[in-house]
Parts: C-alpha cells; sequence; structure tokens
C-alpha cells in the first residue's frame, strides 16, 4: 500500500539505524558461537562425553591380590599371607549434613581408638591422592566390631569392611632385615616408573627383599565394575566385569633357615648389637644374613602406636639398621689377610721373608705395640697370621705407606666399594687413603695430611677405616676361590603358583683380580693354623672342630666404645665352599664373642657332616 509522505512516520535516524545494526551483528556472533559451541561438544568431543556419562552410571572397585610367599633355598615357608578385615569409608555416602557428617566420624574414632583429628588427616591425605577411593581408616579389626557395624548400619552410612591380605611371618623376627617390609605407595612412588599402572592404596615392597622384588611378588589386583542407579546403589543384575586378581609369584632365596636360625641364635645369645654374614665363595649366594637387635617385622601390617613408633625408629639401638651391610666399623686383625695380599702382590713381602717382632714398631718416635705387649720374635707370614703379629703388619703398612699398594688390593677386594648385593640400604664405607686424607686436610675437614701412621693402622684394620661383614666376607671369598669378586646376592629363583620355575637370578662376578696361588696357600695355611694350631688365636674356640677351617680374630679399637668383637672363617679348608663373619660391638677380643657365634653358624651348615662322623666315631668305638 503506498503511503502519501503526510501519513509516513518519522524517518529512522542514522544513530539509531546503526544501533540496530551492532546490535544483530552481535546476536549473529553469538548464535555463532553458540553454534560452534554445541557443534564441538556434539560433534568434535561427542564420544568422551559420552563415555564420561557412562563411567557416571558405573562403579569400579579393585580387589588386591595376594603377594607371592617368599622361601628359603630348599622351599621352607618364611614369609606367606593371611587375611584381615580393614575398615573402609567411602567418602561419597557419608552424610550431606556436616554436623552428621562429623558426629559420624566421631563416633568412628571412638571405636577405632583414635581421634576425629586423626580420623579426617587420614581421610585428607588419601582423598587427596584418590578422590573416589575409599579411605582405609584400620586393618585388623576386631570381629566384635565387624558385628556392631552390621548391627548399626543405619548408623554407619558408608563405612564399609572389606577383606585384604597382609604378610605372616611364620618364624616371628627371623630374617626380618632380609625380608623388609609392604606399605601403601605414597605420592612421590607412584610417579616412578617402576610402579606404572598403580593406584593410590595400592601396595608395594617398601625395604628389604620385598622392595627389591616386587615386581614378581606383588601380583596383579582384580577389578569388579557394576551399574548404578541415579543414587549410586547398585541395580539389579548390574555387574558389567569381574576379573579376579592374579596372585604374585613365589620368591626363593638363597638363604638356608638352618644357618640363618642358628646366626640369629647366636647374635641374640650374646645380646650386643653386630650383623653376621654366611655366603658361597664360588657364586656369591647368601646362605645367612643378620643383625642384632632386630625387629618385628609384623608391626608393619598394621598401623603402629606411638610407643611402637618411638621403639622402632627412634630407639638408639637401631634395630631398623642391619649392620651386616650398613654398619661402618674398624675391623681389627680380620684385615690382615688383605694386608699380607697386597704386600706379596706388590712385591712389598717376599713369601717366606722373616720380620723380626720384638713387641713395638717405633716410626718417627710414635709406638705402635702389639696386643698386650707380647713380642713374638723372628716371624714369617704363616706364623705371623697364627700369632697375629701386629708388629709384622705394621711393618708391611710403613713399607707400603706412600705407594698406594695397601689401598689398590683393598678396593679391588671390594673395601670401600659398592657391593651389588641385591638389598637396599648396604654402605660403601670408607677405606682411608693419602689422596683422601690430604684433601680432605686441604678442605680444613683435619689437622694433618697423610702419614705413614695412617697406613700402619690401616694395616691391621684400624685408624680411619670404616667398613661391614659383607665387605670383609666378599674379600675373605676372592681370595678363598683365587680371584673372582662374587655379586652377593639373596634372591635364587621366582616361581609361579604351579612350582615352575620363572627365572633364575646368578648375577655375574663384579670383576676379576689375579692373585698367585702359592701367596693364596700361604695366607691360607696361616689362617687355618690361627684356627687350629695350639698358638692359634682362637684354638680355643675352633681346635676340636672336626671341619678344618682357615680363620682369623679381630679385636678392633672404636673409642669411646669398648673393644668390638670379629671373626672371619672359611671352610672347609683347604678348598672352601663358604665364609661366615660376625662382628659384636663391644664384643672384646675376637675369640671372645665372634668367634663362638661363627661356630655355631658351622655347625649349622655342616650339621650332616658333623652328625656322620658323630655316628661313624660311635660305630668304631662299639666295635
Amino acid at each position: 500500500m503506498y503511503l502519501r509522505s503526510d501519513e509516513r512516520g518519522p524517518a529512522m535516524t542514522n544513530r539509531l539505524a546503526l544501533r540496530i545494526a551492532l546490535f544483530g551483528g552481535f546476536a549473529v556472533v553469538l548464535f555463532a558461537i553458540l553454534f560452534f559451541r554445541l557443534w564441538l561438544l556434539q560433534v568434535l568431543d561427542g564420544e568422551k562425553y559420552l563415555a564420561e556419562a557412562k563411567n557416571n552410571r558405573t562403579r569400579s572397585f579393585r580387589t588386591s591380590a595376594p603377594r607371592g610367599e617368599i622361601l628359603d633355598r630348599n622351599g621352607k615357608l618364611l614369609v606367606a599371607n593371611r587375611t584381615s578385615l580393614a575398615l573402609q569409608v567411602n567418602p561419597r555416602k557419608l552424610p550431606e549434613d556436616p554436623a552428621e557428617r562429623r558426629a559420624e566420624l566421631a563416633k568412628l574414632a571412638e571405636l577405632t581408638h583414635s581421634t576425629l583429628r586423626r580420623v579426617r588427616r587420614t581421610m585428607h591425605e588419601e582423598l587427596k591422592l584418590a578422590p573416589a577411593a575409599p579411605v582405609t581408616l584400620r586393618r585388623d579389626v576386631g570381629h566384635y566390631l565387624v558385628f556392631y557395624l552390621q548391627e548399626n548400619q543405619d548408623r554407619f552410612p558408608g563405612v564399609e569392611v572389606q577383606r585384604v591380605f597382609v604378610r605372616a611371618y611364620p618364624d616371628g623376627t627371623l630374617g626380618a632385615h632380609i625380608f623388609g617390609s609392604v606399605g601403601e605407595i605414597n605420592e612421590e612412588q607412584l610417579k616412578e616408573r617402576r610402579y606404572k599402572g598403580l593406584v593410590p592404596g595400592d601396595e608395594i615392597g617398601q625395604s628389604g627383599v620385598e622392595d627389591t622384588y616386587d615386581r614378581y611378588l606383588r601380583g596383579r589386583p582384580g577389578l569388579t565394575r557394576i551399574q548404578v542407579d541415579a543414587l549410586g546403589e547398585p541395580t539389579p543384575n548390574g555387574r558389567l566385569v569381574s576379573k579376579p586378581p592374579a596372585p604374585g609369584d613365589n620368591l626363593k632365596l638363597t638363604i638356608d633357615q638352618n644357618v640363618q636360625e642358628a646366626g640369629e641364635a647366636a647374635m641374640a645369645e650374646r645380646g650386643l648389637p653386630g650383623g653376621f654374614i654366611t655366603m658361597d665363595v664360588h657364586t656369591g649366594e647368601i646362605l645367612g644374613l643378620g643383625s642384632f637387635p632386630t625387629f618385628e617385622p609384623a608391626l608393619f601390617t598394621r598401623p603402629l602406636t606411638q610407643a611402637q613408633v618411638n621403639e622402632t625408629y627412634r630407639n638408639p639401638a637401631a634395630p631398623l639398621t642391619d649392620r651386616a651391610i650398613a654398619g661402618l666399623y674398624p675391623t681389627g686383625s680380620t684385615f690382615k689377610l688383605i694386608t699380607a695380599l697386597a704386600a706379596l702382590e706388590s712385591g712389598n713381602l717376599q713369601l717366606n721373608e722373616a720380620i723380626e717382632d720384638p713387641g713395638e714398631l717405633v716410626v718417627g718416635g710414635q709406638h705402635f705395640k702389639n696386643a698386650g705387649e707380647a713380642a713374638n720374635g723372628t716371624v714369617s707370614l704363616v706364623t705371623a697370621l697364627e700369632v697375629s703379629s701386629d708388629v709384622f703388619f705394621y711393618e708391611l703398612g710403613y713399607r707400603m705407606w706412600n705407594t698406594g699398594d695397601l689401598q689398590h688390593w683393598a678396593h679391588a677386594l671390594g673395601i670401600g666399594r659398592p657391593t651389588g648385593i641385591d638389598l637396599p640400604g648396604a654402605e660403601e664405607g670408607l677405606l682411608p687413603s693419602q689422596r683422601w686424607r690430604n684433601q680432605l686436610y686441604k678442605e680444613g675437614g683435619t689437622e694433618r695430611p697423610w702419614s705413614a701412621g695412617d697406613n700402619i693402622q690401616l694395616a691391621t684394620g684400624q685408624g680411619d677405616l670404616q667398613t661391614n661383614p659383607l665387605q670383609m666376607a666378599i674379600a675373605y671369598a676372592t681370595l678363598a676361590n683365587g680371584g673372582t669378586v662374587v655379586t652377593p646376592h639373596v634372591g635364587l629363583q621366582v616361581d609361579d603358583a604351579a612350582g615352575r620355575v620363572m627365572k633364575e637370578f646368578d648375577p655375574k662376578p663384579r670383576r676379576h683380580v689375579h692373585i698367585d696361588p702359592e701367596y693364596r696357600a700361604a695366607i691360607l695355611e696361616g689362617l687355618h693354623d690361627a684356627a687350629q694350631n695350639g698358638a692359634g688365636t682362637s684354638f680355643a674356640v675352633f681346635g676340636d672342630f672336626p671341619i678344618p677351617v682357615a680363620g682369623k680374630t679381630g679385636t678392633a679399637q672404636r673409642p669411646p666404645h669398648a673393644d668390638q668383637s670379629w671373626y672371619g672363617v672359611l671352610a672347609p679348608y683347604p678348598n672352601p665352599r663358604i665364609v661366615t663373619f660376625v662382628t659384636m660391638e663391644e664384643g672384646g677380643f675376637g675369640a671372645e664373642s665372634a668367634a663362638p657365634a661363627a661356630r655355631k653358624i658351622l655347625e649349622a651348615y655342616f650339621a650332616k657332616e658333623l652328625a656322620h662322623d658323630a655316628s661313624t666315631e660311635e660305630e668304631e668305638s662299639e666295635g
């Protein structure tokens, strides 16, 4: 319809047209953004959100797997499993009202002999790692508490009791330092590559062989996935997936239970801190290894009380420290085997050379005396080892004080360096040298540089030397087997549940050193005489031992402590199969404490041979 100019309304101004255009453009842009967002959600991310929607309708539950058993070399059970009732809280099912939630948690704290603050802290720490996972408040819940919670389930929404597996130790403290402990994986460990695929709440080995061989012992957890309704309750026939847990493989150790028991009993009988080791000189297989004082490994299968924490972690006796591999001590005269070999191989001593022992060696006005100020007269190597002449070895140390020969051979035999043992926590120790002390002096860490006296002291296992029974056992084994530095190990093989061997452990030697067979024979002869000849320092202990042995006592000065007792023995002589080393802090002379303990260990190892010999003698006497 056509309107006359006088019938038309007022003309649209330019400003109004601009506003309408801007508004229209804004609407188009807004619509485009919404359209793009919908397209992004529906097309590009559609599958992702569909999967999340489906996940909201399902719940997954991991079922812990029993760890593999740990056995001795003969198949005797050392570490097993038992079932435990674990009290868990599902945060999603707790009351939403803060007051009701607090009241329930407070009641739980009272029932579990805990505090509300501790319960909340436990929940906070575990939920930070796994927001959707149930929180374990306590293990080994008593049946009385289980029955109470079941009877009052309506008062404790979100509280569940689940069966879990925990470690069991049939022989109490036996082998505690070897086995180690198991515990929940922590936040830092979850980042490690070796634990890929694990989640908070999963348990792993935390120390000992439980840690070293965790990948075999751990097993694989089971998984159950169910469908739930809008309230999170399982729907009828809602089980979607059910995968049972796969138990871990069994670990067989090189340990001989009889040898282990004998060693620990001998240490406990004397009641002094120390350690022991028995090892095959050819393979490095450890037959027994222990430390005193020890600890109860079952403690770590449940939450510790404050008193137990103090007793275990803050005890000045350090029961968690494995003194056999982590103790750091001077060794006394047991080091003389190393000094003798170093002097012979470096040309600082001739095989049949005699040295005068007047009872002391005077160097630069300093007097180095024999123990008890004894004078042994003219002695050669074999006799010097038999009677443990300090002056003889002082002289050898003096001859090598500026050459580094003693340090070279001690280092080659394993003193002051990694051993390669498959147990965590082993210490390298300290092999004092001219370079080490001079650098320390330069940095202001000591009042003087290296001197002849330092090497003289080292020649008899004194001074700044810091080592342990493991390293000394390796050194003795190297001489015994002719020069092979073995890799000590406690892992023997991994078996599946059916007993089939899945993997064997036979680590290669660390290295090989050349040892002259004549030198080896002479040193072993001296050690044999020291143990079983009338003038020998340990004749009183091993003089009547039916098996020929080669052993050396050691009495180490360790101020401000009393003298430390050492004993190293190779058996049988002259072709040893095993080496045993024992040390006891403040045990006095080597023949006083360490040697009797070593004898008990050898009696356990040679039990069958000793029984056979005794039976033969009885038959001959009757005949």
